[in-house]
Formats: C-alpha cells, structure tokens, sequence
C-alpha cells in the first residue's frame, strides 16, 4: 500500500496526486485560519459597536481557542474511521456557519458564542496533517506535514492585511464603515463553503483510493480495530509529552498572535498599524520557518533515525523559550523586534519538528494522535490566555479605578501601562514553562524495532519507485 506515496515534495507536478491534495488542503486549511482569526483586526470596532467589557474582550480570545480543543479531540478519531476527504468536507460546510453568523451579531453574547463555534474550524490543522501524513513517504513526511502546516497557519496573520482589504471593498459599494466588519466575516464564511464542495470533488483519502473503498477491499481497519488503536493510543507516554510540546509551540503562538498588537502600542507607544504590519511579518514567516522544522526533522532522523527527530524538536524548543524570555524584558522597539523575529523562527521550527515525530508514533492512528497532539495545542492557548488574562485585565481594571475622575487621556495611558507590564510578566512566566516542556521532550523514546520498520519501508518505497 505504500508504494504510491511520494517521496518528494515536488510542488509544481500537479498530475501527481499527492502534490494536489497537498496543494488543496493547504489552501483549506489557510482559508480555515484566515475566517477563524478574521475578527482580530476589527476588535476595536466590534468593542465600540457592541459594548464588550475588558472582561468580555479576554473571554471572546479564550472561547475562540477553547472550541478548537474540542473539535481537535474529535476530529483525528473521525479521520481514521471516515477518511480525512469527506471529515474536511465536513468541517468546511459546518464551519463555514458560525463565521456567516458572527457577522450577524447583535449582542455581546452572540458574538461570543459565534467566537466559541468558529474555533472548531481550527480543527482543519489535524486534518491537514492527517492528509499530507497519508500522501507522503517517511523521508520527506516532516517537510510535506511542516510545510502545508505553515502556509495554512498563515492565514492567522494574512488576515491583519486581507480583512481590511475587504472592508474598503464593501466600502467602496456604498456599505457604512461602521458595519464593514460584519460584512467581511460573512465574505470569508461564503469562501470556507465553497471550498467544501471542491476539497469534496477533486481530493482523495490515499494514493491507493478513498477509506469506504479501501474498507470493502480489505484493505483498512474496521471500527473495530480503530478503537483498540484508540486504547493504544491513549496509554501511550509519548503522545501525552507531544501534547505538552505543541502546547508550548503552536499553543503559545496562537496567543501571542492574539495579544500581541495591544502588547506592541501598550508598550512601544506605536500605532495601530505599525503594529499590526509587525505581526504580519511575524505571521508571514509560516512561509518558510514551519517547513525549515520538519525538513531539518527529516535531516536529523536520516543522520540519526527517529532518536535525531527528537533531539532538534527538544533543542528548539529550549531556542524558543529563550527567545520569548529575552523578549519580554526589552523596552527598545528595535531590539525587541529582533528578539520576536529570532522566537518567530524558533515557535514554527519547533511546530514543524513536533509533526516530524508524530507519524511515526503509531501508524495505525495517525488521525487520533494528530488530534490529540493538536488539541494540546489549543489546550496550551487557553491556558496561555487565561494566565495573560488573569494578570492583565486585573492590572487594567486596578489602573482605571486608580485614576478615576482624571482625563480619558490620562485613564487611557495608565490602563496601557499597567497592561503592559502585566502581559510582559506573563510572557516571562510562558518562556519558562516551555524550556521545561524542552527537557520534558527528551523523554520520548522508539524502540529498535520502531527504527527497523521505518528504514525497511522507506527502502521498499524507494525501490518500488525506482522500478516504475
């Protein structure tokens, strides 16, 4: 069965089945990203326009990151028994709904409901790495994983600049400035529904056919078995470890996209678009940090096999909490931009290498263990969220009530200041707990044997392709 799978990333042979279902899922998965995270750059506007409180403001960031959690558990299982086509069609169509309604919203409720149910379409992540996992061969898995993973995470930042591209072109038909944000989410809820109907019609489960036909050969596990998997899976160690390490890559990058901006004018006195043009930047280097992760992934396990692949992951992640700590301290917008470059490169690099490991923990469940590990991801922005919340709403709060009768002016400057400082401590806190998830990594171990099997079937690959 798996001679079909490819044994290189050859992007532009789009007769190659592989090549085309990476190029579509990554292209889901970017718009899944773009919709999910679509409301950030009008949260200004939506405060104005339906009155939330800070309170509420902090609680609209951790529901968008609490319902993917959810989705993410489900939606591996869902892939190993269904197949990861008709799974993602699935999503989109679901999906694609509560991004429709947000922009339909009248009261701070709505719109924090709608927040919570659009964070399923975060689920698209797992399904994208199932897909790719099922389409490639061990020796460049990391890369295809990595890569499709990036270009999708890109979505989360490209919408700093797509979104308002958007809202000037309803504009310019003559629709109020005011409403341009409920108008754009619906755009972007239309877009993730058609992309349903064409992942439907032109993508397929594996090189050798979709899961129903695979399952009436023969040739798939039965439900069966899935669940006796699922119990492998789950007493498994190093999954849990996997779980705590995406936490505190993917986990903490999903926050600091959602923070940063405030953190960047509270501290740096800049403007709302100086910031955001910053995260963008940030956003944009998914194009080639995450692949940079799991192909130096597929290097490392060549140099040194499976034992290679966790070495890097580890050694990434102690990178990345280094960087994020040194971050938080710098009141230089310079210096600091280059410490946010240099754990801009670590996080991703450290995503694409935890997804370098990870089709090699059991083969038989790919799709549960990419979603446990995904979700763990999520798991790790809610509590990342809640520890910034719980520190600086606080501190906000304290600061407007210290400073009340003054100027709006002088309230304003004093709430951003005490924000400030607050989610700085938070980030210090963050960039250690993810150094400790680095030495945690080093604890996951394959067998002889798991080493054996992944170097014969990369040798029976090469050489049915060799032949063709």
């Amino acid at each position: 069965m798996n001679s079909s799978k490819a044994t290189k990333l050859d992007l532009l042979n789009f007769k190659s089945l592989p090549t085309r279902t990476f190029w579509i899922t990554s292209i889901a998965f970017f718009l899944c990203f773009f919709a999910w995270f679509g409301i950030v750059p009008f949260m200004p506007d939506v405060v104005k326009d339906l009155g939330l409180s800070p309170d509420q403001k902090w609680n609209s960031i951790i529901l968008a990151v609490t319902g993917t959690v959810f989705a993410r558990l489900m939606i591996g299982k869902l892939c190993d028994t269904y197949g990861p086509r008709l799974v993602y069609t699935g999503l989109l169509l679901a999906g694609s709904l509560p991004v429709i309604l947000i922009g339909l919203s009248q009261t701070p409720f709505q719109f924090l409901i709608c927040r919570f149910f659009i964070g399923f379409i975060g689920a698209s992540f797992v399904i994208t790495q199932v897909h790719t996992s099922l389409m490639f061969a061990p020796n460049v898995v990391g890369t295809a994983n990595a890569t499709s993973a990036g270009w999708g995470n890109l979505g989360g930042g490209a919408n700093r600049l797509g979104m308002p591209i958007i809202a000037s072109i309803v504009v310019s038909f003559g629709i109020a400035e005011a409403d341009s944000w409920r108008y754009s989410m619906i755009i972007a809820g239309i877009i993730c529904l058609f992309m349903s109907f064409i992942y439907y019609r032109f993508t397929q489960d594996t090189p050798e056919g979709n899961f129903k036909d695979l399952k009436a050969a023969g040739l798939k596990p039965t439900r069966e078995k899935n669940n006796t998997n699922m119990k492998e899976v789950l007493s498994d160690y190093r999954v849990w470890i996997l779980f705590l390490v995406y936490a505190s890559c993917f986990g903490v990058e999903l926050t600091v996209y959602g923070t940063m901006d405030d953190y960047l004018q509270n501290t740096f006195g800049i403007n709302r678009i100086t910031a955001g043009n910053i995260v963008l930047s940030f956003a944009m280097m998914n194009l080639f940090a995450r692949t940079l992760g799991g192909f130096f992934g597929d290097k490392f396990g060549k140099l040194k096999g499976l034992r290679g692949r966790v070495l890097l992951l580890s050694m990434l992640l102690a990178l990345e909490g280094t960087m994020l700590m040194f971050f938080s301290n710098i009141n230089i917008l310079a210096i600091a931009i280059v410490f946010l470059v240099a754990f801009s490169l670590t996080v991703q690099m450290a995503e694409g290498a935890t997804f370098s490991v990870v089709p090699f923990i059991n083969k038989k469940a790919i799709g549960l263990i990419s979603g446990i590990v995904g979700a763990g991801g999520n798991v790790g922005a809610f509590l990342a969220a809640i520890l910034l919340k719980s520190k600086s709403a606080i501190a906000e709060k304290t600061a407007i009530a210290a400073n009340q009768g003054k100027s709006l002016e002088i309230i304003e400057s004093a709430q951003a200041s005490a924000s400030s400082i607050a989610v700085s401590s938070g980030y210090l806190i963050i960039g250690g707990i993810i150094i400790v998830s680095a030495a945690a990594s080093l604890a996951i171990r394959f067998s002889a044997k798991d080493e054996h099997e992944v170097a014969t079937e990369m040798q029976m690959i090469l050489e049915v392709n060799a032949d063709k």
